[in-house]
């Protein structure tokens, strides 16, 4: 059971992965949120039973009907919330494996059995690996394989510049403490477009934040951008991210989704810790001012500071200058940045 979000949903497919290649005959039904399941419903060789939120009671009467009469061996309770763990008790299984009790939040501890071992410090990846380990499995299979339909190849192809580089901006967290700045985005926008020849792209979702931050961009750019914000599925988005030649993105899902199809992401990290969060193959390329900020809050070294903390103060993200992410942008093209191998989904 893993519901959400996009970015966690990003992180499991690992252990998933690394379960099929372990144990082949094992069948495997995945409990997913909605709009997750639009991005991994076509990942042969599982079975998805979607758990929709939104219907209150009635999603979990649904999650009862889609299991009734049946028992599994295992349940790995990846989800960390007390709507996850009130719906697991629906779900008859013999071994219900959950965070150990120094992690389980919102109580997960009560509705397991069983528990993964404590490691501290861990990366969230690193941390689901915890369940394939308790089940016995040392081998790590780093893949994500997310089949991306020729329609969303299509998509993506109409709407970038055959020939010239893409570099996507997503610029929107779903927590507006995250989230760079306007400003920022813009003037790293017009340095790639004027300096290196590479397309702008803003990726993003339909909210109200993110439709300003694009419109925010647009107007302070001098150079001319393409705005997808809004206008994407995730499956549209994924194809746009695996085009890419770079995406920068503060901790989202999009920065992940782009590690999936193997794409160089610049991460922004200031208020969130990137030890934690960052994007799992571009550790080279993460901009991070979290340690000063961590200090500014707590009044203590980032690695004193709980696992996990964040720094909402206003301004954070402000730490982080264009002239910061411009170093790194220039470094890639100079041959200086390291450049994520790319992962079969070309």
């Amino acid at each position: 059971m893993r519901l959400s979000a996009i970015g966690d949903i990003s992180h499991t497919l690992p252990v998933v992965r690394t379960l099929q290649k372990a144990w082949p005959q094992t069948r495997i039904t995945w409990v997913i949120g909605k709009l997750e399941h639009s991005l991994v419903h076509d990942i042969p060789g599982i079975e998805f039973v979607v758990f929709d939120k939104s219907k209150g009671w009635r999603g979990y009467a649904e999650l009862r009907r889609a299991v009734a009469g049946r028992r599994f061996d295992v349940l790995l309770h990846m989800q960390m919330s007390l709507r996850a763990s009130v719906a697991s008790l629906l779900i008859p299984a013999d071994i219900r494996l959950g965070f150990d009790r120094t992690r389980a939040k919102d109580l997960q501890w009560l509705f397991t059995n069983a528990r993964i071992e404590h490691r501290d410090r861990e990366h969230v990846i690193e941390s689901f690996f915890g369940f394939t380990d308790a089940l016995g499995i040392r081998e790590r299979v780093l893949a994500w394989d997310i089949p991306i339909p020729e329609e969303a190849r299509r998509f993506a192809r109409d709407h970038l510049e055959r020939g010239k580089p893409a570099f996507v901006i997503s610029p929107c967290s779903s927590m507006d403490y995250r989230n760079w700045t306007i400003e920022g985005y813009a003037a790293v926008g017009d340095h790639v477009a004027e300096r290196h020849g590479m397309q702008v792209v803003l990726c993003g979702g339909p909210s109200a934040v993110e439709r300003r931050y694009a419109d925010g961009i647009r107007q302070r750019m001098k150079q001319p951008v393409t705005d997808l914000v809004g206008k994407t599925s995730l499956k549209e988005l994924l194809a746009v991210l695996n085009a890419a030649e770079v995406v920068l993105s503060p901790d989202a899902g999009p920065a992940h989704l782009a590690t999936a199809v193997g794409t160089p992401v610049i991460g922004l990290y200031a208020a969130t810790n990137p030890d934690r969060a960052r994007p799992y193959l571009s550790a080279d390329l993460v901009i991070n001012k979290y340690p000063e900020a961590a200090c500014s809050k707590y009044g203590k070294e980032a690695d004193a500071v709980p696992w996990g903390a964040r720094v909402r103060a206003p301004g954070t993200m402000s730490r982080i200058s264009p002239a910061d992410v411009i170093e790194v942008v220039d470094a890639i093209h100079s041959g200086a940045g390291r450049r994520t191998s790319r992962t079969g989904q070309e």
